[in-house]
């Protein structure tokens, strides 16, 4: 039986002594962030979701979601009153704005909360996820009233949302739908067509679903500058603002998946049903853009958050299943056999996952943070700063964190050797939910496209630009550390790299598209390895002060600098790697034709 631990100490260290959260006291809601408020509401968060979601993971897992006949689905056992107690509880109000009935916290505590959701069960966190999401969709573009009357309850998990983008024929492309919406006299439109893979598109949680759907109207560019948005409630609003009359929306299957079992992905029909534009006509995808850059954010975090889950019971694991001897002779000599923990290829997984998984959630936090400084901080130009930075690292986020964190999954399950294959250890669950995040809000083929061809050349490149001075600035003041110099050394000539692949795609890239095309993954992967070696950085100058100071837990902060020194040796190399598979260019990979591929 699977478990899960929020881990708790790692998460305070990283907002407290690495962001360095209380230092922001003097911008909006900020003021109650202190260190005291910060562990509290991290230690609580913890404990909720470790004892209250977690073990609904397996179960929830193995049993699914149910459609009715009526089209009405019923989620796992436990779902209901497990989402009632994180309503209660106010969990979902944390980084929601206090004028609509939010705690007005940063939003790195927001991520931090769906950090730990997803780790402790992807599928249930996705239902409060996709609200998060149409709730800043809404609060950017929604009219007065549309905020009024959907936000307050959205936010208090009452209602839930979520974001209908995709069609049987059209995924990426959405210029592609074909879901019409035809005004009517009432100023509402009728909305007709079919969406899937709708995450959380109908369950028994909330007495509300407040649909986001792209549509087209009829006279509308036949393309993305066509697209409107539209409110599209499950359940229309009686004169009181509460839910009435069904409307013409409705679940015609769940689809049978690879994982997040837990979660209703649905197909939903729109017959007619009535709708409210959002924004202006033909402005919608801008709109949707706000709902999925936030949610690539949180799709990032469910790649950290499965590694996470997997390492954790992956070392259990491996402290408690014997088999064999150290190499360099018995560790345990009244023992049968040592544990697995002994052995290096065991040791080399559990320190990748180790690596990975603390540099994400460093990143993660940091990519929070950034968020809220974009909105908060004292000057328009910190603001615009922190704007280009976090749309910067949005595809690496996302792209990186998910690739890695689904690795990380199927290296933790590896640990397991043959127990790993079978279902009741739960290794396989972290595997199956981990593989989707690398699919949906945009494949990570996309994201390295979205990196390569829109990030890096915005505002002719003052991002990327601030990118290199920061990391060589850091990297040059970390050199000056004793025990950071090894590891600041190595992410320098790291950062060598992605400055000269940069170059290179600059060279190639616009010449032939499909040199940028060819490389655009493996760019984004170099600039991952840099990022996490900028978190690692900035952990060990946390911690090397922490231990100057005498802080206590000296251990804890030990084992930072060790890690970090093993990142340093053993991920930084592959920048290098990557670069030269870059520079191979695209001759090769487009030469065969289709037949060639054929093999029958």
């Amino acid at each position: 039986m699977p478990s899960f631990k929020a881990p708790t100490r790692d998460s305070r260290f990283v907002v407290n002594e690495v962001l360095k959260i209380d230092s922001y006291g003097n911008l909006p809601g900020f003021e109650n962030s202190g260190t005291d408020v910060v562990d509290t509401v991290v230690e609580e968060l913890g404990k909720f979701v470790s004892e209250v979601i977690a073990p609904l993971n397996l179960s929830g897992d193995q049993e699914g979601c149910t459609r009715h006949p009526d089209g009405s689905v019923t989620t796992p056992k436990g779902f209901k009153q497990a989402y009632d107690a994180f309503v209660e509880s106010g969990w979902g109000t944390l980084a929601q704005p206090e004028e609509l009935g939010g705690q007005g916290m940063p939003h790195v505590l927001g991520l931090l909360l769906e950090e730990y959701l997803c780790s402790a069960n992807q599928s249930f966190a996705m239902y409060s996820g996709l609200t998060s999401g149409a709730v800043a969709a809404i609060k950017a573009k929604g009219s007065p009233e549309q905020q009024q009357t959907y936000l307050p309850k959205m936010i208090s998990g009452q209602w839930s949302g979520t974001m209908n983008l995709t069609e049987p024929h059209c995924g990426t492309d959405l210029g592609m739908i074909r879901t019409r919406a035809v005004p009517q006299a009432d100023g509402t439109y009728a909305i007709t067509g079919t969406k899937i893979f709708i995450s959380a598109g109908e369950h028994d949680l909330t007495e509300n679903i407040i649909h986001l759907v792209l549509a087209k109207t009829p006279d509308a560019p036949d393309s993305t500058k066509g697209i409107s948005l539209f409110i599209v409630p499950k359940f229309l609003l009686d004169a009181d603002g509460n839910p009435g009359e069904r409307n013409a929306v409705s679940c015609g299957s769940i689809e049978h998946k690879m994982g997040i079992h837990g979660n209703a992905t649905c197909v939903l029909n729109y017959d007619g049903a009535k709708g409210w534009l959002v924004g202006e006509e033909n402005k919608g995808l801008a709109a949707m853009f706000i709902m999925m850059n936030a949610a690539r954010i949180g799709v990032g975090i469910q790649g950290l958050a499965q590694a996470e889950a997997a390492y954790q019971n992956a070392v259990v694991y491996a402290a408690e299943r014997r088999q064999g001897r150290a190499l360099t002779g018995p560790a345990e000599p009244s023992e049968k056999a040592d544990p697995i923990f002994v052995h290096p290829d065991v040791r080399r997984m559990l320190m990748d996952a180790k690596a990975f998984t603390e540099g994400m959630r460093a990143l993660a936090m940091w990519g929070g943070l950034l968020v809220d400084l974009s909105h908060k901080a004292a000057t328009e130009e910190e603001r615009a700063n922190a704007n280009d930075m976090i749309n910067l690292l949005t595809p690496v986020i996302k792209g990186y964190g998910t690739d890695k964190g689904f690795e990380t999954a199927v290296n933790m399950q590896q640990v397991f050797g043959g127990h790993g294959y079978i279902e009741e250890h739960g290794m396989s669950q972290f595997v199956r939910d981990a593989r989707i995040a690398m699919i949906y809000e945009g494949t990570n083929g996309v994201q390295a496209m979205d990196l390569v061809g829109r990030k890096l050349g915005m505002n002719g490149g003052k991002a990327i630009q601030a990118f290199f001075a920061m990391v060589d600035r850091e990297c040059a003041e970390a050199k000056g550390v004793e025990r950071l110099a090894d590891l600041a050394g190595r992410v320098e000539k790291a950062n060598g790299e992605l400055k000269a692949a940069t170059m290179w795609l600059m060279q190639n890239g616009l010449s032939n598209p499909n040199n940028a095309g060819a490389g655009a993954h493996h760019y984004m992967h170099i600039m991952g390895i840099v990022t996490l070696g900028l978190m690692w950085i900035r952990m060990g100058q946390a911690a090397v002060a922490a231990l100057a100071a005498g802080s206590g837990d000296a251990a804890f902060y030990e084992a930072k600098l060790v890690t970090g020194r093993y990142y340093g040796e053993r991920f930084t190399p592959d920048a290098g790697a990557l670069r030269r598979k870059m520079e191979a260019g695209s001759a090769t990979m487009m030469t065969l034709p289709l037949e060639a591929f054929a093999t029958a």
